[in-house]
């Protein structure tokens, strides 16, 4: 009952304030440098699609359409690869997310440089959330499975950024199949360490691990999970003016 009834005062205060139209701008990051394969490429982008068509997830979105969230989804890998597949896209309703999910199975994949510029990557997904100023929470999710190895450091770029209210999360991909035991938990371990260190930031920011592409789908639907709960009981808007 009183979350029934928190749900109904934020929703009736979403319809008059003037300050929130949206209540998340989710920009995703997808690495596509030379360390990504075409079945990474295809388990990347069908394994997000997945995500989003999860009934879980879809309920989470869907949740509250006066204040839906909002989407954009890009790729990158050298410093001059960074490549919008879906736009800012509003997710108010089933058909908007149906579209978005259909846009990403339909990507195929563009020529790139193979390089790995990950402080580039953020300032860009940082600059398109800047254009969603009347979000109340704007997310970057950056997805990767190595460290930068061209651009400015990511420790750098969030000093710089990190005034902006943005928080960034990251999604680290391991070697496929990992067993116990094997090196190859050390390596998704390191780069777990990495992404905390360098590229995380804000007071609610985390890193998901997927054990190899074949568990991205299964990490992106905790993490968009983890991301979205909780953002309407969390934030009420501001009153209206009497």
């Amino acid at each position: 009952m009183i979350r029934a009834g928190l749900i109904a005062l934020a929703l009736a205060l979403a319809t008059t304030s003037a300050t929130a139209s949206c209540r998340q701008a989710l920009a995703l990051g997808l690495d596509v440098s030379g360390s990504v394969d075409a079945k990474e490429y295809r388990a990347q982008l069908d394994g997000l699609a997945s995500a989003l068509n999860d009934a879980e997830v879809r309920g989470k979105i869907l949740e509250m359409p006066s204040a839906p969230v909002r989407l954009l989804v890009y790729e990158w890998s050298g410093p001059g690869d960074q490549h919008v597949l879906l736009p800012w896209t509003t997710i108010d309703q089933s058909a908007a997310l149906d579209i978005a999910i259909e846009t990403l199975r339909q990507t195929r994949r563009r020529d790139a440089t193979p390089g790995t510029a990950l402080g580039v990557a953020m300032t860009y997904g940082a600059r398109q959330l800047a254009q969603q100023s009347d979000c109340w929470k704007r997310t970057l999710d950056i997805s990767g499975d190595g460290k930068s190895n061209l651009g400015p450091r990511p420790r750098d770029v969030k000093h710089r950024i990190e005034r902006s209210g943005i928080t960034i999360n990251g999604l680290v991909i391991g070697a496929d199949a990992p067993n116990i035991g094997d090196l190859r938990q050390a390596e998704i371990s390191e780069l777990s360490a990495y992404y905390s260190a360098e590229v995380i930031l804000g007071q609610e920011a985390f890193v998901q691990a997927a054990l190899g592409y074949d568990s991205y789908a299964d990490a992106m639907k905790r993490k968009l999970l983890r991301e979205l709960e909780g953002l309407i009981l969390s934030y009420l808007p501001p009153l209206p003016d009497r």
